[in-house]
């Protein structure tokens, strides 16, 4: 049996910066894995290029049922903690839309940086560990098909069920449930959503069709581009408001979230009056989208011809576009889950179990999931530091 003062289950992001900072505290930690390389959500991110933080991320930017949880790990390692780590490890990075920081050069440098910081506090690591069972007596007992392990504090960092074909699975809410902690219902987030039947025959033709909008469900709003696909809708904003969508709801649409369509068309009358309607909105909004949603509810006519039923027609259909989405793509397309363990069973501070003692829960396997653009990251290395201090 392979005993260690800290066990870490998963080699993400969260798991590989509790580990490093656990075993650089003279810790001796074990971090098991189940797929043959560590790293891997993070070799895909921001393109190959790893949106690795956020300069905005602050509790607000986080959905959870208990939205205070995360308060303190941010404010005991921000996302200027982490700029300085790769600053120390001379990794260049630049800054894109919305504080979004992206290193110049590719992922991997971010997963050397972390098993850097693992090899200085020497950190044992093995993949390809898929573990069978976990005991506890005097201490955790772990076992896969060919070893065992042993350690008083055992700390999950398993992840969520987005993208399964990475590895992800449903392990660290198991152990959760096996120790008698809560698990909040959970569902995909950071997700394309779906058309309905009838909506893909009505937007069949526009997939690849993008544009900035202004995207609102319930009291929430973001402002991104909107892509449309051959399932339904997807981007940035979309994928921002679909972790606030629930099924049955609709979500409203402005096409044109940098115009007043009134203002427009009145300056439009007086230089064009001739123009067709279609050629003239054309000029703030891809075409084929133009001519689709024009043939769907108002045919397109000359500028001058426009009553007051038609502009009302147009504000409510391009800055209020309403559309009831069918579903999601699923975990399969999801970047994160939303819900987990609950963090009523958690210390804020340590994360540790308050029903068992030595059992930690981080990231995402945590009911804690963040925007898109850095912002899981982030919660990643936040609340793995803070961990790795008491584990």
């Amino acid at each position: 049996m392979t005993q260690a003062d800290v066990i870490v289950i998963g080699a993400g992001a969260a798991g590989l910066m509790c580990a490093s900072t656990a075993a650089q505290r003279g810790r001796r930690v074990l971090l098991l894995e189940g797929a043959e390389k560590v790293g891997k959500k993070i070799l895909i991110s921001g393109g190959g290029r790893c949106n690795f933080t956020n300069i905005q991320a602050g509790p607000d930017n986080y959905i959870s049922a208990n939205p205070h949880f995360c308060k303190s790990a941010f404010q005991r390692y921000t996302a200027w903690d982490f700029i300085d780590l790769i600053e120390r490890h001379e990794i260049a990075y630049h800054e894109k839309t919305l504080g979004q920081l992206f290193c110049d050069d590719r992922s991997r440098l971010v997963v050397d940086l972390l098993l850097d910081e693992c090899r200085q506090g020497g950190v044992e690591i093995r993949t390809g560990c898929q573990i069978q069972s976990v005991t506890k007596q005097d201490q955790f007992e772990l076992s896969d098909a060919t070893a065992s392990y042993s350690a008083s504090s055992l700390m999950i960092a398993s992840g969520g069920l987005s993208i399964p074909k990475m590895g992800a699975s449903s392990f660290g809410h198991d152990i959760a449930r096996q120790f008698g902690l809560g698990i909040v219902p959970c569902r995909p987030g950071l997700v394309p959503l779906t058309f309905t039947a009838a909506d893909l025959e009505r937007y069949d033709g526009l997939s690849g069709v993008s544009t900035p909008v202004r995207l609102r469900c319930g009291k929430q709003s973001f402002r991104e581009a909107m892509l449309f696909t051959h399932k339904g809708l997807s981007g940035p904003a979309i994928l921002q408001i679909s972790s606030y969508w629930q099924p049955g709801e609709s979500i409203t649409i402005d096409l044109l979230p940098d115009l007043e369509l009134v203002s427009e068309v009145a300056t439009w009358r007086r230089p064009r009056p001739a123009a067709e309607l279609k050629t003239m909105l054309a000029t703030h909004l891809p075409a084929r989208l133009v001519q689709r949603l024009l043939e769907l509810h108002l045919p397109s006519k000359p500028i001058r011809q426009l009553n007051e039923r038609d502009i009302q027609l147009l504000t409510r259909l391009f800055h209020e576009w309403e559309v009831k989405p069918g579903g999601t793509e699923g975990y399969r397309k999801a970047e994160v889950t939303i819900g987990g363990v609950e963090s009523a069973e958690l210390s804020s501070k340590t994360f540790e179990s308050s029903k068992v003692p030595g059992l930690y829960f981080i990231g995402e396997v945590v009911d804690v999931t963040g925007w898109l653009g850095g912002y899981n990251f982030q919660w990643a290395w936040s609340s793995g530091h803070c961990a790795g201090l008491f584990v």
